[in-house]
C-alpha cells in the first residue's frame, strides 16, 4: 500500500509541476529539500502548500 501511495503522490506532483514550475515539484516530489524550501522563500507558498507548515529557520538543524 505504501508503494502505491508513493507512486500516486509522485504522479500528482509531476502534474502540479506543470501548474507551478517555479517550485520544482517534479524533481523533489514535495519533500522539504533545500531547493523546495528556497523556492518557497523566493516565491512564497502557492495554493497547494499547507498553511500549517512552518518554515525552518536558515541555519537550523531542520533545514536539510
Amino acid at each position: 500500500a505504501s508503494i502505491v501511495a508513493k507512486v500516486t503522490r509522485d504522479r500528482i506532483m509531476e502534474k502540479l509541476d506543470h501548474d507551478y514550475p517555479q517550485y520544482g515539484f517534479a524533481k523533489h516530489k514535495g519533500y522539504g529539500t533545500k531547493e523546495h524550501l528556497d523556492a518557497i522563500r523566493k516565491y512564497g507558498p502557492c495554493e497547494i502548500h499547507r498553511r500549517s507548515f512552518r518554515m525552518p529557520r536558515i541555519g537550523s538543524p531542520d533545514r536539510d
